[in-house]
């Protein structure tokens, strides 16, 4: 009887909604009672929905968060090794300009004399006020021997004093003393006047940095600004190698001959690679 009476309200419940719903279609307005159920149920439908938007957004942002950590690490490591991988280069390509640059002097140097050009290491250099000399890597092992000469790209800088089988000591040009027991005068003329020019470099003023040129002659046409570069009168140091720039010329002490000071053409600062020079015509002589 029981289960009779809950399917017959059942029924009576599916008609009910059926005959709401067929009127409903056939209705363009809704009644106020409908209505105003059809408005709770949104008002309560949207608290609800916000908080569930609210949620499902902040787990959205959770995972946005750890990618964009991810891609923050991985451009960390990308600016690091972009960092590292340009101060290789621009270690490489500095020092590719170097060998570029000692290439091509050596190369003119050899078109211009008959010269072997070995590239040594500065390995050392002294702070003994009286013996201010450099060491370089290599000795008799591979050719050197004493009164060499030894120049940079930019120009002359010493001469190699002593040797052992494996390493050298050069004397720079900025100890150039004659009072020295060990003093090479160098002869020096004016480059494109080879035949109309000539001095010799007798000692270097500490006191202006300028090396000291004697013995010029009263008709010498030399000026200010010429490249003085060695004669190869006196066997020591061989012609062609770059000494430096004419800066002033004066009389000399007795008024026979002028004087003049000459601007190295060399920096000392922070010597790395210097060149020592053979001359084949002097090793051939010696055998």
């Amino acid at each position: 009887m029981r289960n009779k009476r809950m399917f017959t309200l059942m029924i009576g419940f599916i008609l009910c909604i059926a005959v709401i719903g067929f009127s409903l279609s056939d209705r363009k307005e809704l009644t106020w009672p409908e209505k105003f159920v059809k408005d709770s149920a949104a008002y309560v439908q949207q608290w609800f929905y916000k908080p569930a938007g609210y949620i499902a957004g902040f787990f959205e942002d959770i995972g946005n968060l750890r990618t964009i950590y991810e891609e923050n690490e991985q451009l960390r490591i990308t600016a690091a090794a972009y960092s590292r991988d340009k101060i290789k280069y621009n270690f490489i390509e500095k020092e590719n300009e170097r060998y570029k640059a000692e290439l091509s002097f050596t190369e003119r140097q050899k078109e211009m004399y008959n010269y072997n050009y070995l590239i040594a290491q500065v390995i050392s250099v002294s702070n003994d006020a009286n013996n201010r000399t450099m060491m370089i890597n290599l000795g008799s092992k591979n050719g050197i021997k004493p009164n060499m000469a030894v120049t940079t790209i930019d120009g002359l800088i010493g001469l190699v004093s002593s040797v052992t089988p494996f390493t050298a000591a050069v004397t720079p040009i900025t100890e150039l003393d004659e009072a020295s027991p060990t003093f090479n005068s160098i002869a020096v003329t004016i480059m494109g006047r080879e035949n109309d020019s000539f001095g010799i470099l007798s000692s270097y003023n500490k006191e202006t940095s300028r090396l000291v040129m004697t013995k010029i002659a009263e008709n010498d046409k030399m000026d200010i600004q010429d490249t003085v570069i060695t004669s190869g009168l006196g066997n020591v140091y061989p012609r062609g190698l770059v000494v430096g720039t004419v800066e002033s010329k004066q009389l000399g002490d007795f008024g026979l001959t002028y004087t003049a000071s000459v601007k190295l053409s060399a920096s000392f600062d922070h010597l790395t690679e210097v060149f020592v020079v053979q001359v084949p015509e002097l090793e051939d002589a010696g055998q």
